[in-house]
């Protein structure tokens, strides 16, 4: 399965380009680029099911496109958009990425789905989005090895630690490279794909295992990292979980200017319920906020998507139509994917 995914990202295109299509560059979670040409009239969600066909994935729902935008290079591309009303300059650069990381690897039906998201994980590790305790590293980056390399006599280094994205250059240390080469010879025997979901089962207990971060302040004017992620929305000051909010905790999310909040169910030792405000440093920044909370809300906690209507006095500031096409509860009650044939 790795050998084709790499002869498709050596690939210069995958199909001959039409008159009128637009030239679009995709970087891979591998970091391999393809080249796909598209309508002009070519939505988001158009781009991705091609993306994914030509990556042999079945669990779209999960991933989606991030593009650079005034300097953010985590924008995520809106699916149900035209292409051409968000890029401009071809060719139109984007970044297949996982959106919604599932809180049980081991329910993902599809190895390849598996595998993306470990490639996922491991850049967001390289990319310094997520972190860990050395010897986290260390367990992790012998699973990435077993996985790609198999069983091993010799002892492996930093040149093969790095080649491999094992771990992040920043942490590696020579007591380091000796407890991953310690843990890498205790998995012999494994597979592939059995290494491949050890990863994602450590992995996933990481405290910002799938977040997005967004910079904010809070009522005292203190900087903090608002995480949004399948459990609810996280509070980190200085990268310390401060509080968390579950999503059965939150009644309501709302956004006006810079300003973002949160309203909380009152609790039994509470009369009434809490509204918190966070301010961000620009009304797009609150409205992008906003827009990834909901999606996260309604992919991981609703039973379909629904349509999330203009509150009244609130400025429209574009569309509030959300990427969120099929929810995981919809994904889990899908019929088992019939077997390839060979």
């Amino acid at each position: 399965m790795r050998e084709s995914l790499r002869r498709l990202a050596s690939d210069d295109g995958m199909v001959s380009r039409q008159a009128g299509d637009s030239r679009v560059r995709v970087e891979l979670l591998d970091g391999h680029h393809i080249t796909i040409d598209v309508e002009r009239k070519a939505r988001g969600a158009d781009l991705l099911d091609r993306i994914c066909d030509s990556l042999d994935i079945v669990e779209k729902d999960f991933f989606g496109l991030l593009h650079a935008q005034r300097g953010d290079p985590r924008v995520w591309v809106d699916l149900n958009r035209r292409l051409s009303k968000t890029f401009r300059n071809e060719p139109w650069d984007v970044r297949f990425s996982v959106k919604f990381y599932p809180p049980e690897p081991s329910e993902l039906r599809d190895d390849v789905t598996r595998y993306q998201l470990g490639l996922a994980i491991r850049r967001d590790l390289m990319e310094s989005r997520l972190s860990c305790s050395i010897i986290t590293y260390a367990l992790l980056a012998s699973y990435v090895l077993q996985a790609e390399l198999g069983d091993r006599e010799t002892r492996v280094g930093s040149s093969i630690i790095s080649e491999h994205n094992a771990t992040p250059i920043s942490v590696l240390t020579p007591d380091l490279e000796d407890k991953i080469d310690e843990l890498y010879r205790k998995h012999r025997g494994q597979t592939p794909a059995e290494a491949e979901l050890n990863y994602l089962e450590n992995a996933k207990k990481l405290p910002l295992y799938g977040a997005e971060l967004h910079s904010a302040r809070d009522s005292d004017d203190v900087t903090i990292a608002l995480a949004v992620a399948a459990p609810g929305v996280a509070v980190l000051r200085d990268g310390v979980l401060m509080n968390r909010f579950p999503w059965a905790k939150i009644t309501k999310i709302s956004y006006n200017k810079r300003s973002f909040t949160l309203r909380l169910r009152a609790s039994e030792f509470d009369e009434f319920e809490t509204h918190l405000s966070f301010k961000l440093p620009s009304t797009r920044a609150s409205k992008r906020l906003w827009r990834c909370s909901v999606e996260h809300h309604m992919f991981f906690r609703r039973e379909v998507p629904v349509k999330v209507d203009r509150v009244q006095g609130f400025p429209r500031l574009g569309s509030r139509r959300l990427s969120c096409r099929r929810t995981l509860r919809q994904l889990r009650d899908l019929p088992p994917t019939p077997p390839m044939c060979a």
